[in-house]
């Protein structure tokens, strides 16, 4: 990879972190308010179907978005709707750096999955940063204590082992399809069910709720092309770790818009679970490399 590709490649990836920070911290904003999770869903999803829609037609074209696997993404819009609530519930009712720390446990879900599901080779060295995540995963969560709701515990959790699972099927898709068809076909399948939910939960709000809701479609979804877009120019290993300074936006937005600031047991242990990840990726690069090498010879 050059560095003209692999610079784009990062800056998209920041991009897309900090777009997913603020699209969470409004989701709390919004909430606060008086939005509920059904409306909250349906405004993150009902923006991205028109805005991903002009990005294909402005880059591959509308001919793209064909599909020889349409029943592979009803499924993928089915997970991936599932974790999109499981995250949004976490977000509403946990401090956003909390949150956050949780959606770190991708990558530990990823090599568990990866190892029972397509059987992917997986050494001590990675089932030991495996173990040592859900270590940083209990240290931040602390149960018994009283410290976390038990369901946005839970839910956080939930939605980080159903992005692993997305991530599975992400790669057997991908096989045949283009990042942009799928993110079109995820949107638009998941407007079906979020579309019935509206039509019996939506309510009047005031001014700056429906600019939340708006801003929650606009962020969250420019956010998601970003990120795809920065898988397209760099490889996993490089852009990945990137996602690790949503920490920094979620401290950030917790401490100036809600007044919370992570406590002792979340700086203890969110490095843990980060450093987890980090060494998964790494692991990951260093077999790929490997494999690499070997077919040359």
């Amino acid at each position: 990879m050059t560095t003209d590709r692999i610079l784009p490649a990062i800056a998209l990836r920041l991009l897309s972190v900090a777009c997913l920070a603020t699209m969470a911290a409004l989701i709390k904003l919004a909430e606060i308010r008086g939005a509920r999770l059904s409306e909250i869903l349906f405004f993150r999803q009902a923006v991205g179907v028109p805005l991903v829609a002009t990005v294909i037609a402005l880059g591959p074209g509308l001919a793209t978005i064909r599909t020889a696997q349409f029943p592979a993404h009803v499924m993928r819009a089915l997970v991936g709707l599932t974790s999109m609530t499981c995250l949004f519930s976490a977000v509403t009712l946990l401090p956003l750096a909390e949150s956050t720390t949780l959606q770190f446990t991708v990558p530990i879900f990823a090599t568990i999955l990866g190892a029972l599901v397509l059987g992917e080779p997986t050494g001590w060295h990675r089932w030991l940063a495996v173990s040592a995540g859900f270590v940083g995963v209990v240290i931040v969560a602390r149960p018994g204590t009283g410290h976390f709701v038990l369901w946005g515990t839970a839910a956080g959790l939930a939605a980080g082992f159903l992005t692993a699972v997305i991530s599975i099927q992400l790669r057997r898709i991908g096989r045949t399809e283009s990042p942009y068809t799928t993110v079109f076909w995820f949107a638009t399948l998941s407007m079906v069910p979020l579309g019935i939910a509206y039509a019996f939960d939506h309510q009047a709000h005031s001014a700056d709720v429906w600019l939340l809701l708006i801003g929650i479609g606009v962020v969250g979804n420019l956010g998601q092309i970003a990120l795809t877009a920065a898988l397209k120019l760099g490889p996993v290993s490089i852009v990945v770790p990137m996602d690790y300074s949503s920490l920094l936006w979620a401290t950030l937005y917790g401490w100036l818009l809600f007044g919370t600031f992570p406590g002792l047991a979340t700086w203890v242990g969110a490095p843990i679970v980060i450093g987890s990840g980090l060494y998964i990726v790494w692991r990951e690069h260093v077999r790929r490399r490997t494999e690499t090498e070997q077919a040359i010879v």
